[in-house]
């Protein structure tokens, strides 16, 4: 049987070769790092985390919490690697970048049916069985043949990356520890600010310089990854209601709501890094480190990485894709991740699992999958093949899930339903579709 080849080395590409592998099948992996860099990436490991490291809400009430506990049951390294990598932060999986991506490089790396190829791919091979998982920052030479290959124009969104900084910088007595409405333990440190110091900080927000786009390029936001500066030229409260909002958390020492507060989250298990929640941002890095450093608690902030934005290219699903993720031109051809028009690391590894499970039927002389509509991955995967009009990235959210067939007025009621249906569905489905495919042993590779 012919190698399948995967190109990407990110949640999607790491996913789709280990299922593939997992199941008998020998996997060529391109990854072009560190040959080829991106705007966004440090290092040469796989599965790097450049954005964020937390994979989202733990809570099956939630769209990630729920499309995470779908991923588990089939079988997702990278949620085995998130619990491996796991730092505390409230009811959201937070993970410790380095562990994480390491994780996953060395079983992906040690796995004898995948062979990992550092080597840039300028263009899609017709005639092989490939899944395109490149991502948001695919390169210019592969970005404009998959233009050819799709044939229609491609949308663009910029995302930005929040800053980070040392722990040992930062004034702990501006603030408390503490997660909203006190869900999970003390795993974020809010820095409060009073209404005079909230009036100076948003001023001065506004007039920060910012980097601008290149000639050619047009800003497009996707409002989920929104720079902190755009959030505020929509008006003063903004910010209030966004990621600086203080509802849901009370000030031990006042025994009140603060007027605003920015939120530093642990990005490592030691939690000598906190990187400030919700705070990608455009500004250049001399005005991140002014802006910034108006919060009360972050003064003397020693940042180890500033903000920045890159562009995020991704294609029109609903004009090019099957609900099976292979391209209605071409059925040997098939997309994950990002660049499919899912949002998130999540919807990124999930779609990965998917199209393995897919090309592996495909081989084996199998009719394609989709898992049912009442489950997340099913819902979402059918919303960017089948959207009418433009396309733009979902995440997994809860109103994706078709409703229930009962009327059930209590919203978290109505949530703790609609997963537990859906985790039934996804077990029921994995046993029938996983269960006729040969699966083989990690160590040997024989089935």
């Amino acid at each position: 049987m012919e190698r399948v080849i995967v190109i990407g080395g990110g949640l999607a590409g790491c996913e789709a070769s280990y299922r593939l592998a997992s199941m008998g099948i020998g996997v060529e992996l391109y990854e072009m790092r560190p040959r080829v860099s991106t705007p966004a990436h440090r290092t040469e490991r796989l599965a790097e985390l450049v954005c964020s490291n937390t994979l989202g809400s733990l809570e099956l009430t939630s769209g990630a919490g729920l499309l995470k506990a779908e991923m588990e049951i089939l079988g997702s390294l990278v949620v085995e690697a998130g619990k491996r990598a796991y730092v505390p932060a409230g009811t959201a999986l937070a993970v410790d970048r380095h562990l994480f991506s390491q994780y996953i490089t060395q079983r992906v790396q040690e796995h004898p049916n995948i062979i990992l190829i550092r080597k840039e791919v300028k263009k899609v091979p017709r005639d092989r069985v490939v899944i395109v998982a490149s991502g948001p920052l695919t390169s210019p030479d592969l970005t404009e043949d998959i233009r050819e290959l799709v044939g229609f124009d491609y949308l663009y969104f910029y995302d930005a990356i929040a800053p980070i900084v040392e722990a040992e910088s930062v004034d702990f007595s501006k603030g408390f520890w503490g997660s909203r409405y006190q869900k999970g333990g003390e795993d974020y440190f809010n820095c409060t600010l009073t209404e005079e110091e909230y009036r100076l900080f948003y001023e001065e927000l506004l007039k920060a310089e910012k980097v601008q786009p290149k000639d050619f390029e047009k800003l497009c936001f996707f409002e989920g990854c929104m720079p902190i500066e755009e959030m505020a030229q929509r008006g003063y409260k903004t910010l209030l209601f966004g990621p600086m909002k203080p509802i849901g958390l009370i000030d031990p020492r006042t025994g009140k709501e603060p007027f605003a507060v920015v939120q530093l989250r642990k990005e490592n298990r030691e939690g000598t890094l906190l990187s400030l929640v919700g705070f990608q941002t455009r500004m250049t890095y001399q005005e991140q480190k002014r802006v910034l450093r108006l919060i009360p608690c972050l003064r003397d902030a020693v940042f180890v990485k500033l903000g920045s934005m890159h562009r995020n290219t991704f294609i029109q699903s609903n004009r090019v894709l099957t609900p099976f993720l292979n391209m209605r031109k071409y059925e040997n051809i098939f997309f994950a991740g990002q660049i499919t028009g899912v949002e998130g690391y999540v919807a990124s590894a999930a779609t990965g699992i998917l199209a393995g499970i897919n090309v592996g039927k495909l081989l084996y002389g199998k009719e394609p999958v989709i898992p049912p509509e009442e489950t997340m991955l099913g819902s979402l995967v059918r919303y960017i093949s089948s959207k009418e009009g433009a396309l733009q990235p979902m995440a997994p959210v809860m109103g994706l899930l078709p409703p229930l067939e009962e009327t059930v007025k209590n919203k978290q009621k109505r949530k703790e339903l609609l997963a537990q249906r859906s985790l039934e569905a996804i077990k029921e489905w994995s046993r029938e579709v996983l269960g006729d495919i040969i699966k083989v042993s990690p160590a040997t590779g024989q089935g």
